[in-house]
């Protein structure tokens, strides 16, 4: 992910928190004739109907919320720079390169818990950190740092136990549990040629190996562990230098050796989630749309490598997440055209419902399995976030 967002954010004042459950199937992908259509009433009605007010440029990607969004403050410097979040068992974790920590969140009473501190923060040159962030066991975090270092802390002391050096230049970036083999898989996405490293999660966490991917010429975004393949799949926006030219690295976690790599088109991969029968979401990047590629999403067949389908509703994501509590995929689109909003995907029938409107740069997402909570952290500078926030979007 990127090692900074730093922008006011828009979060609307005075709504009910939106449902991810009750969200209505359509009966195709596309929106209905009615919500393609300029709206012509005052604005609350608009927003009632889902339609775009007068003057909105071209057809309604996003929906406002039906109701407000809850925001949780986060303590500390104004939260500028952030990245990646993780959800589980009651606790949310995100990366918070601001206060140089990550900071812990009840996913059920909505409180703010406490941060792990000891991090890099926010720097330049790739050296940043926290970033990716990771629940491991009952007990722990896991997160990249800057330095080429994957930090283990523990969640009764909030206190780091443990480093593991992954051996690069820059730092340790996004990563992925491989909970069959006792691994975590730990991207150094800004080294030159970037790599994959694994580290047992077992004491003393050694360094296993390494899977060094020289096609990858503009770095490397999600990895992830399917249960079903026992591959790791990873994210590579560019390869041989083509920016139309992407692709899914497949690898081997007990061999430690590339087994091949599923390319895509006009793409630039970012996030990557597992959801039902094994398909895979993709999440095409903001880098996408910034090089004129359009805001799309793929669902793919790891297996094979064939596109299932692509979703021109939503784009421009960074991370992106399947919530089995509700059966969806869930998109931080950053870079959606019009402004950062939350795509919602239904998983099991691989059908797109709608967008709803985030704070602007809102770049994660991670919603917690038990209760479907969905948490998206937003930058600082709006007047109704001051210092910067999390967006919960309750079920």
């Amino acid at each position: 992910m990127r090692p900074g967002w730093n922008a006011a954010v828009r979060v609307p004042p005075g709504r009910a928190p939106a449902s991810l459950e009750a969200l209505p199937m359509p009966r195709i992908a596309r929106r209905p004739l009615l919500s393609r259509i300029r709206c012509l009433f005052p604005s609350i009605l608009c927003t009632v109907l889902g339609l775009a007010p007068l003057g909105a440029a071209g057809i309604a990607r996003a929906e406002a919320v039906a109701g407000p969004i809850r925001r949780i403050d986060v303590p500390g410097r104004p939260l500028r720079s952030f990245d990646i979040g993780f959800a589980r068992d009651g606790l949310y974790a995100f990366s918070d390169r601001s206060n140089a920590g990550v900071d812990l969140i009840d996913t059920r009473s909505l409180r703010f818990l406490g941060r792990i501190d000891g991090f890099a923060g926010a720097r330049a040159g790739d050296q940043g950190g926290p970033n990716g962030v990771l629940l491991v066991g009952a007990d722990q975090v896991w997160a990249g740092d800057g330095g080429s270092r994957v930090r283990i802390a523990d969640l009764a002391t909030r206190r780091i136990v443990a480093t593991v050096s992954t051996g690069g230049l820059k730092r340790v970036d996004e990563m992925a549990l491989d909970a069959r083999d006792h691994l975590v898989v730990a991207a150094n996405n800004a080294d030159k040629p970037p790599f994959v490293s694994f580290i047992s999660t077992r004491p003393p966490y050694r360094l296993l190996g390494r899977v060094v991917l020289e096609r990858a010429t503009h770095g490397l975004e999600q990895p992830l562990w399917d249960a079903r393949t026992g591959r790791v799949y990873v994210s590579v926006p560019e390869l041989d230098g083509r920016p139309a030219l992407g692709g899914v690295a497949v690898i081997d976690p007990r061999t430690r050796t590339l087994v091949g790599t599923w390319t895509v088109d006009r793409c630039m991969p970012g996030g990557l989630a597992l959801g039902p029968k094994g398909r895979l979401l993709v999440g095409c990047s903001d880098d996408a749309v910034a090089a004129g590629f359009g805001a799309r999403s793929l669902l793919l067949d790891p297996t094979s490598g064939k596109v299932l389908r692509t979703y021109r509703e939503v784009g421009g994501s960074d991370e992106v997440w399947y919530d089995p509590a509700s059966g969806r995929f869930l998109l931080a689109a950053v870079a959606e055209p019009g402004g950062s909003v939350l795509g919602v995907i239904d998983a099991r029938s691989g059908r797109w419902l709608r967008n709803l409107r985030t704070g602007a740069h809102a770049h994660s997402v991670a919603a917690d399995p038990v209760n479907g909570r969905a948490f998206i952290p937003v930058a600082a500078g709006d007047p109704s976030c001051k210092r910067g926030c999390v967006e919960e979007f309750g079920r």
